[in-house]
């Protein structure tokens, strides 16, 4: 094979794994529903700082957001806390676990732990 047929093969290698990723990402129906564990995380955004300092202010849009979560998909929180994006973004779970405390949400799952430990 020539140079260029090899480029031409590899970029359409790159291109048909890349579109079955994102095709498997959109149909899945896991934690979070049909929204893509990457849009929820996005969401929680406003949770960052509390999320990775116990002592940070949680601000109300954070608050607002996870009460949110909580009330139409609770597991997505936990799916969300313990993804890889979680910790490339410096999220420590066992803090940010405390945000629905921190929060005062009410009907929050009391003494709930995400992960097996």
């Amino acid at each position: 094979m020539t140079y260029n047929m090899r480029a031409w093969v590899v970029t359409v290698l790159v291109v048909l794994v890349a579109s079955n990723a994102f095709i498997c990402d959109v149909n899945a129906a896991g934690e979070c529903g049909k929204t893509p564990i990457r849009s929820a995380a996005a969401s929680l955004s406003p949770c960052l700082g509390a999320a990775g300092n116990a002592r940070a202010a949680v601000p109300p849009a954070c608050c607002s957001k996870v009460a949110a979560l909580i009330k139409t998909s609770p597991k997505c929180l936990c799916a969300v806390l313990l993804s890889p994006l979680a910790k490339q973004a410096g999220i420590k779970p066992g803090i940010a676990i405390t945000i629905p405390k921190r929060c005062s949400i009410k009907n929050r799952q009391a003494g709930k732990k995400c992960g097996s430990k």
